[in-house]
């Protein structure tokens, strides 16, 4: 196997999550009695980029066509994160009814539905045919397509070029990140921005968010390694800053190297400064993941198997992928967890792959009153904790497993 980017032979293992299904992929309760598809989950470091990465066993094609479960507009944290991004950036830059904004990965409109209400023309790209679907309905132009080079090259010849080209966690999900940055560098109008968002390699490493890993994320990113790949392409980084969603996240600024008009932040070379004195191009700083991640999986079960010696009942809220990575790694099963609960319909009475924990609507919650509920998305846990306050009229706690074993 080697590198994605600069194609160096991988060497060096950076975590071994064994095998899983693809994280997304619900069953049904006539599919619990059929044979599951399991995939290797093993990530590599590139000793000459540092890349970080999964090798592509399940083609995205096949995770991002058919029915997609993730519907981004059901956290209410995400639509209103979403809402100050879009005040920002028309603050910032002063896009207008005379600008276009292109969002690669759309899903159902979650953010495109706020520069169109500030009458800014958008289009949204994205492949899973639901979720675009969705978006449509809400009256955001979509098309049902993968981003790259030979998208832009088409979105060109229709004389369609974007002011503002974003992304929010796709970067990670794509398999030729080359082909896709090489797209995104034709599909930019001279004096265009792009911003992308992605959860950072930094933030993953320093507090065990081993479970953030699963099929669907190709890559695991750095500041300094996505500098490389967007210089390779002609795009340079002029800004970036550190934000706070899926538990510390990167949100990058990025134009055309002949474009002159934008001043260099310095926060671009500070933030190369602090990954650089972390150790993020220096293996060392890769070692020791897998043990931690151990102790993590171990806690859980330990925790698990009391409570079920007990005669404690435990459930989970958000079915989520992480939780999915979390859930298959552990080997844990529906013995001990009763069920999760979901705000997304579309994934209701379901099942979650392999541990067939059943999806269920929140009223079950109040009815079953368990004694515990283990947040999966622990990266809402703000939200989560507030909106399940109830819990407490009952005496129940909830547990998170990232970064350690916490009860409270």
């Amino acid at each position: 196997m080697n590198c994605r980017f600069c194609n160096y032979a991988l060497n060096h293992e950076f975590i071994d999550l064994v095998n899983s299904p693809a994280s997304n992929s619900f069953l049904t309760k006539e599919q619990l009695n059929e044979p599951e598809t399991f995939y290797p989950l093993k990530v590599f470091v590139c000793d000459k980029c540092f890349l970080v990465q999964v090798d592509e066993y399940q083609k995205s094609d096949a995770i991002f066509n058919g029915d997609y479960a993730y519907y981004s507009s059901y956290s209410t944290s995400w639509l209103a994160h979403a809402k100050r991004y879009t005040d920002a950036m028309i603050a910032r830059f002063g896009f207008n009814e005379k600008s276009k904004v292109i969002e690669i990965a759309s899903n159902d409109g979650y953010l495109l539905q706020y520069f169109k209400e500030r009458n800014v023309p958008v289009l949204g790209v994205e492949p899973t045919k639901n979720t675009a679907e969705v978006a449509i309905a809400k009256g955001i132009e979509t098309v049902t397509e993968f981003f790259g080079t030979d998208f832009a090259k088409r979105l060109v010849d229709r004389g369609i070029k974007a002011d503002l080209l974003l992304g929010n966690n796709v970067l990670a999900h794509v398999p030729d990140i080359n082909d896709f940055v090489g797209g995104m560098k034709i599909a930019l109008n001279t004096e265009g921005v792009i911003t992308m968002e992605f959860p950072h390699l930094m933030q993953l490493v320093d507090n065990n968010q081993f479970d953030t890993i699963y099929h669907e994320h190709f890559s695991y990113l750095s500041f300094y390694t996505v500098k490389q790949i967007f210089e390779s392409k002609g795009l340079e980084m002029f800004d970036v800053e550190e934000i706070p969603t899926h538990g510390g996240s990167l949100r990058i600024y990025a134009k055309h190297k002949e474009d002159v008009t934008k001043s260099i932040s310095d926060n671009v070379a500070k933030l190369i400064a602090k990954e650089l004195e972390k150790g993020i191009n220096d293996l060392n700083y890769y070692k020791g993941f897998q043990e931690r991640a151990e102790k993590i999986k171990l806690d859980l079960w330990s925790f698990l198997i009391e409570q079920k010696r007990q005669g404690k009942k435990v459930a989970a809220y958000g079915a989520a992928a992480k939780g999915n990575t979390l859930l298959n790694y552990c080997g844990i099963k529906n013995d001990l967890i009763a069920f999760v609960v979901d705000a997304n319909p579309h994934k209701r009475d379901k099942f979650l792959p392999a541990s067939h924990i059943p999806v269920l609507n929140e009223e079950v919650l109040k009815a079953e009153k368990p004694d515990y509920v283990i947040i999966l998305p622990w990266n809402l846990t703000t939200e989560i904790t507030a909106q399940l306050s109830y819990i407490k009229e009952w005496n129940s706690k909830f547990v998170a497993a990232i970064p350690n074993l916490t009860i409270f």
